[in-house]
């Protein structure tokens, strides 16, 4: 093996679950008020600037960040029960997310200072969006296939290329973007690619999206045509973004995001046997609680990792591998079991609206983030077996 794998048994302490409770409460005023309906996930208000905002004032956004750059300097873990019940309770985060998530980390450990100054403390407040700028058509999730070129010039780069399955970019203020300064070495195929932050509503950038088959549009792809970008505006090592970039990847692929995105089923159906549950149902339950928490238990370790200053790759990519699975795999697991719901079940309805909707949703969950493909090539890299 090449690499050691931990999941280190991890508790949330005492402040994670007062910051539980508080989130609660956030969350069941904001519903009370009408902002969103957390038994319906197909909605179209997935993109809250006012909420976004509303939690920025709570000191939700960037939690773990230096105070000076508008951050709470508070811990992975307590971020990561925020991130737990916001999705939990399917809140609109699609404004706020990624900027949180994983753009805000790499500003903070990659560009100028200015830039910090400018960006981070609006992060904090929940007003910019960030798009993920990674895959590319013919590519896939092979990140190291990139072909969009970014050409040196005067005080800059011009970009030319596409980026493809890019969410929210068609909402996105700013772009964190992978894109080829030069061509790979025989020795390093991951040699030649450089990190950029790309500012949106400029020139020489189109946003076309791309239709999901539940009627949302997400996806998006963004076509780049002599966009300039300024020196200043590139993220640590030209020709070096490899390296950045697998860091950047163990914070998208290990939170409860990637578990729990259709979640909301199990719950419903929880509601529809009710209290007193037929062994079949109790045993189906039961098995996707078991298999559920496992997961949660190894998504918080990750968290604790990140913590400690660690950078987790391979346990990342495995609780995604894992976590995506699942999560796909569970809306069939429900329908099969919501046959036996009785039909007077007061809820049939809602958990027959949900299960049409996470079915049609459920392709895409082993796509996003990186295929399952390319995780397990990781997994199998970093455990030394290829």
């Amino acid at each position: 093996m090449t690499a050691a794998l931990r999941f280190d048994p991890i508790r949330l302490p005492e402040k994670c679950e007062q910051l539980r409770k508080e989130v609660r409460a956030f969350l069941a005023e904001e519903i009370a008020a009408g902002t969103f309906d957390p038994h319906q996930p197909n909605r179209e208000d997935t993109d809250a600037p006012e909420f976004s905002r509303r939690v920025g004032a709570k000191g939700w956004l960037g939690m773990t960040w230096p105070k000076k750059y508008g951050g709470q300097e508070r811990s992975f873990l307590e971020r990561y029960v925020v991130t737990e019940e916001m999705r939990v309770a399917n809140a609109p985060t699609r404004r706020f997310f990624v900027a949180d998530r994983q753009s805000g980390p790499v500003l903070l450990k990659y560009a100028p200072e200015h830039i910090k100054m400018e960006i981070l403390p609006r992060i904090c407040r929940g007003e910019v969006c960030f798009a993920i700028g990674m895959s590319e058509p013919n590519s896939g999730s092979d990140l190291f296939a990139a072909k969009t070129r970014a050409t040196k010039t005067d005080g800059g780069y011009h970009i030319n290329g596409t980026k493809i399955w890019t969410s929210s970019a068609h909402i996105a203020d700013y772009m964190i973007a992978i894109f080829r300064t030069s061509p790979p070495t025989k020795e390093n195929r991951r040699h030649g690619l450089t990190q950029f932050l790309v500012k949106m509503k400029q020139p020489g950038i189109k946003v076309n999206p791309i239709g999901q088959i539940t009627g949302q549009y997400e996806f998006n792809e963004v076509v780049f045509t002599d966009h300039f970008i300024p020196d200043d505006h590139v993220l640590g090592e030209v020709d070096g973004a490899w390296k950045q970039a697998t860091s950047e990847l163990a914070y998208e692929r290990s939170g409860p995001e990637r578990f729990l995105e259709t979640y909301y089923v199990l719950t419903e159906l929880v509601r529809a046997v009710g209290p007193n549950p037929d062994t079949r149902s109790a045993e189906g339950i039961g098995r996707l609680v078991a298999q559920l928490h496992t997961m949660r238990r190894m998504s918080v370790s990750v968290a604790g990792m990140l913590e400690a200053g660690k950078e987790p790759v391979v346990e990342a990519s495995i609780v995604k591998d894992i976590g995506t699975v699942w999560e796909q795999q569970l809306p069939h697991r429900v329908r099969d079991l919501a046959a036996f719901v009785e039909e007077t079940a007061t809820n049939r309805e809602t958990l027959e609206r949900q299960l049409d909707f996470a079915i049609k949703t459920a392709p895409k969950l082993t796509i996003q983030g990186g295929t399952t493909e390319v995780l397990r090539g990781i997994i199998a890299r970093g455990l030394g077996l290829r």
